[in-house]
């Protein structure tokens, strides 16, 4: 077993205590068994699945913070409780996204709503996935100085996220296709909004609070290069739609498909002569191979991929300029910010 899979597995089996206080939580209000035993389905089918990287990123953030190897059995559990809390806030998310997107599979299973039995059922899961986050957090951290903190930053970066969401979904409808709707501003706001805040700043600004180390200008610090850090990844995650392997992805690219909002149709629209402009309104977002090719094929006739290559290093230098910059004077750490850069750059999948 690698070092990663144990890492893993020991946060994966700190979930259980937790299912175990949300159920404990549920018999005081006698609610039915069946009712008990749905919860339960529903809170593992849709957080344990992922790569939980999010909920991981809390602990590594916090042992770097505070300079320990290993933490205590309790200062292990506060700060899975709040990792386990943003995979709950990321199930709340994915559960309602599969149903606004009539998805079919998510992590290799069916989507929760196709579940059988499930159905129309899955908003309210969906809902309860949300309202779980807080049971956790009252329950391990209503005693803590910054138990007031944690509840607005999570109330914050929800409606972050689903105002990224929102921008998203009236820009880029799935049946009905217009690119004069689209541009890299727009798309700069849904990336840093419906990702970078619960997926980069949301992890370390929690560590950062348990670890004592959260006055205004380290927050901001963080801030600063976390939801760049976020934008460079999504764009990352477009380049790799289209131009990365799918065995080793393990998914195949669906944004021409699915008439996403992505950098790459943006880029390409700022390039496109009037012929190629009217390429991509005839083929982009359409449910049909041959239209996905052409759209491919005028990315690599406009080398939409040495676009790509060249944003990267540009973007990676500005990032590393802007943590060279981190004042560590009053606790916060350049090391936090460099271990979240090393995992992105340049990867593969």
């Amino acid at each position: 077993m690698t070092d990663k899979t144990a890492i893993k597995d020991k946060f994966i089996k700190a979930f259980d205590p937790m299912v175990n206080d949300l159920l404990d939580v549920l018999k005081q209000y006698n609610i039915s068994p069946e009712a008990t035993e749905w919860f339960k389905i529903n809170l593992y089918h849709n957080t344990v699945g992922g790569k939980l990287n999010r909920g991981l990123s809390v602990i590594d953030t916090y042992q770097i913070l505070t300079g320990k190897e290993e933490l205590t059995e309790e200062e292990y559990m506060k700060a899975a409780v709040l990792g386990w809390s943003i995979e709950l806030l990321q199930g709340f998310f994915l559960v309602a996204d599969d149903i606004m997107d009539a998805s079919k599979t998510r992590r290799g299973q069916p989507c929760w709503y196709l579940v059988p039995k499930v159905g129309m059922i899955a908003i309210n899961d969906a809902f309860m996935l949300e309202t779980a986050i807080y049971v956790l957090l009252k329950k391990h951290f209503k005693g803590e100085s910054y138990y007031v903190d944690l509840l607005e930053l999570f109330h914050e970066v929800t409606f972050q996220t689903e105002l990224g969401q929102l921008l998203d979904l009236i820009t880029a409808p799935e049946d009905e296709i217009d690119l004069s709707k689209f541009s890299l501003q727009k798309h700069s706001f849904i990336v840093i909004y419906k990702t970078a805040y619960y997926s980069f700043y949301l992890p370390v600004a929690l560590a950062m609070y348990m670890a004592g180390v959260s006055s205004e200008a380290d927050l901001k610090q963080a801030h600063d290069v976390l939801i760049p850090l976020g934008e460079y990844f999504q764009i990352q995650d477009d380049y790799l739609d289209c131009y990365g392997d799918p065995e080793f992805i393990g998914k195949i690219g669906t944004d021409i498909l699915d008439n996403k909002c992505s950098w790459l149709v943006n880029t390409a629209l700022k390039k496109v002569t009037a012929e190629q402009r009217k390429v991509l309104d005839d083929n982009y977002g359409q449910k049909n191979n041959e239209c996905e090719a052409k759209v491919k094929a005028l990315y690599k006739d406009l080398e939409l991929e040495k676009d790509y290559l060249a944003y990267e290093e540009d973007v990676v230098g500005r990032i590393k300029q802007l943590i060279e910059d981190v004042d560590e004077s009053r606790g916060f750490k350049r090391e936090v910010l460099t271990a979240f850069l090393s995992k992105i750059y340049k990867r593969a999948k």
